[in-house]
């Protein structure tokens, strides 16, 4: 069994399933796709931009119900309206929890209110993440966050579920290790499209592989492969590939 928890929905979702049908992958943890993608990843999305993403969300996960779960996409600066949807779409839609981009830093106070209702409910957030280096990077994305900005949000909310995403999604992430190795409530998803040699094999023996998810954003092959490569026993990488996350998605409460 596996489960991807970081994916995104796309116009035909049943590409998606013929990926999970050849390798594997019951279940498909999604975000925004092509709704207000370009506003999102590059600018600051209005809220009806925010709804219209979630949108298509909710109907990706009515159509699919047994393989496509959902994370409800927030704007932490529409502050009262973001905590309106998150009754809209994960108390009476059924998503999973919470997906942040690069609005804005994740311990700055804007997302607290948000933090806090995942608390009470026990619900998972996942962030967009990098240690950018470059500095086309930085300027492209000048608010994105990094593992000190999860572990100081980690330290504050100790109750919080937070989950890094795309380790191998560029940049510096042996630094991105170093910074959240002590927040044991920060877990590391496996994503991304950067294949370094024996990077699962480091995040293990930095985190220890409890707080792996098995992810691909859509790097299906590369995201299997190199877990399927890593240094781990076969126990450890069920752990990996689907029982951490079916652990995390298990705590929910409401």
């Amino acid at each position: 069994m596996k489960i991807d928890i970081h994916n995104h929905v796309r116009q035909d979702n049943d590409a998606i399933l013929r990926a999970g049908d050849e390798l594997g992958i019951d279940l498909f943890c999604c975000a925004f796709g092509t709704a207000g993608h370009a506003d999102i990843t590059r600018g600051n999305p209005d809220i009806e931009t925010v709804r219209a993403a979630n949108d298509e969300v909710l109907a990706a996960t009515r159509q699919f119900p047994d393989r496509i779960a959902g994370w409800c996409f927030l704007n932490p600066g529409y502050q009262r309206e973001s905590l309106d949807e998150m009754d809209r779409c994960i108390r009476d839609g059924g998503l999973i929890g919470v997906k942040l981009y690069n609005q804005y830093f994740y311990n700055e106070p804007v997302l607290f209110p948000i933090v806090q209702r995942c608390i009470e409910w026990q619900v998972p957030i996942i962030g967009h993440a990098g240690k950018q280096c470059h500095p086309d990077g930085i300027k492209t994305q000048p608010r994105i966050s990094n593992g000190l900005h999860f572990a100081d949000l980690a330290r504050r909310y100790p109750e919080a579920i937070l989950i890094e995403g795309h380790i191998c999604g560029g940049g510096d992430w042996e630094w991105s290790l170093k910074a959240i190795r002590d927040v044991p409530n920060v877990w590391l998803d496996t994503s991304g499209s950067v294949v370094d040699e024996g990077c699962i094999d480091r995040c293990v023996r930095q985190l220890g592989h409890e707080r792996l998810v098995f992810g691909t954003d859509m790097s299906y092959e590369e995201g299997v492969g190199k877990i399927l490569a890593a240094n781990l026993t076969d126990e450890q990488r069920e752990d990996v590939f689907w029982r951490t996350a079916r652990s995390l998605l298990d705590r929910r409460r409401i």
